[in-house]
């Protein structure tokens, strides 16, 4: 039994840290979003592009060196794999913000619900973009 946890963990294992790291990358947006926007009563959008940049941060690092173990430094390829990490996340945090200026200012729903639901949707799509775009072998 323990043989085929490990072995199934192994095959499946870039999955596995990849939601780990978007797990706490997602973790890392929803309380920075709570904090300004709730706790320093700054505007959901303002709080929100700051949350998205503090777990992009967060997230190419993780990405990088834990999930695809992209090991090559070479400054040519680190400026090729950021800007492209960069403007796939700005993608889909311009989804993200698009999510939650119609779902919160026009149709009115929880900004919080809301936002919790849009980072599903983030995390999906930045799993595609970073797999087949950015950190690809």
């Amino acid at each position: 039994m323990k043989e085929k946890l490990v072995k199934l963990l192994n095959k499946y294992k870039e999955v596995v840290l990849y939601c780990i790291f978007g797990g706490l990358t997602t973790v890392i947006n929803i309380i920075t979003y709570f904090l300004l926007s709730r706790v320093l009563s700054i505007n959901y959008l303002v709080s929100n592009i700051i949350a998205w940049i503090l777990s992009v941060l967060f997230a190419y690092v993780t990405n990088k060196i834990f999930v695809f173990q992209s090991k090559n430094i070479e400054l040519r390829y680190l400026v090729n794999e950021i800007v492209a990490f960069i403007g796939c996340r700005l993608f889909s945090g311009i989804l993200d913000i698009g999510i939650m200026y119609v779902f919160v200012d026009i149709l009115s729903f929880n900004d919080f619900i809301i936002k919790i639901l849009a980072n599903i949707v983030v995390i999906a799509l930045n799993y595609i973009f970073s797999k087949l775009m950015i950190f690809k072998n």
